[in-house]
């Protein structure tokens, strides 16, 4: 009895090994999918969630800390359109394909505003205390793209006015926010971000068809000012 009881553990633990090797065997994104490349990307963006995209300029060919414009002092390397302009966006899957299969690496850009979501950034730490906010007060987030530096959650389209009315009522508004709206941009996953980084997934779109459910801006703003102001405040 105990050889047979051996031995079926010993299969037990062959199979979990297997398992295990499986599932490691390649990267996974952030919703638990496999990491899709960047065209696999760009058409989900512009084909199941209707997110208007284009190529990201990228980083130089022969130095990773500098961008591919010819801007020497670029302020974001590789993480902006450039040619194709911004206006250039679009939802088109045959444009989209032409774009990636010419350039199989560059980053995906979101365009934001109008058709796309808008998106409210801060430092990563204070990000994070944000999503903890939101969990804390059974507040629901949308999708929410992480650099190592900064997190960005994505918010129902708004319009200067409102985010104005709303940011008037804060006491104080941090000067780390940034505010991606109409007329602005967003780099999503899995685009690089030089030094071998990746964005990614923090709070991925949850699988199905359709556009992303996207909370309006009014119900996150408190918790994201709130957030990058507490990390501010050096540790006593």
């Amino acid at each position: 009895m105990r050889e047979i009881l051996g031995r079926r553990l010993q299969r037990l633990r062959s199979s979990l090994q297997s398992v295990r090797f499986r599932a490691g065997s390649r990267p996974r994104g952030g919703d638990g999918s496999e990491s899709p490349d960047p065209l696999d990307a760009a058409l989900r963006c512009a084909t199941d969630w209707q997110w208007p995209v284009l190529p990201g300029v990228g980083r130089s060919g022969t130095d990773e800390r500098r961008c591919a414009c010819p801007d020497p002092d670029c302020s974001v390397p590789g993480a902006h359109p450039f040619d194709p302009g911004l206006l250039a966006a679009t939802t088109d899957a045959r444009m989209v394909r032409w774009w990636w299969t010419n350039r199989p690496g560059a980053p995906v850009v979101l365009a934001t505003g109008g058709r796309g979501p808008c998106a409210v950034s801060l430092p990563a730490g204070a990000g994070a205390l944000a999503l903890a906010r939101l969990d804390a007060l059974r507040l629901r987030p949308g999708p929410v793209v992480a650099t190592p530096s900064r997190w960005s959650l994505l918010v129902a389209p708004y319009s200067l006015e409102r985010l104005g009315e709303l940011l008037y009522a804060q006491d104080r508004v941090p000067s780390s926010l940034r505010f991606h709206g109409e007329g602005g941009y967003l780099l999503l996953p899995p685009s690089g971000v030089g030094a071998g980084g990746r964005v990614r997934w923090e709070r991925a779109p949850l699988p199905g068809g359709g556009r992303p459910w996207l909370p309006d801006v009014a119900q996150v703003v408190d918790a994201l000012v709130e957030a990058a102001s507490l990390e501010r405040v050096p540790p006593a």
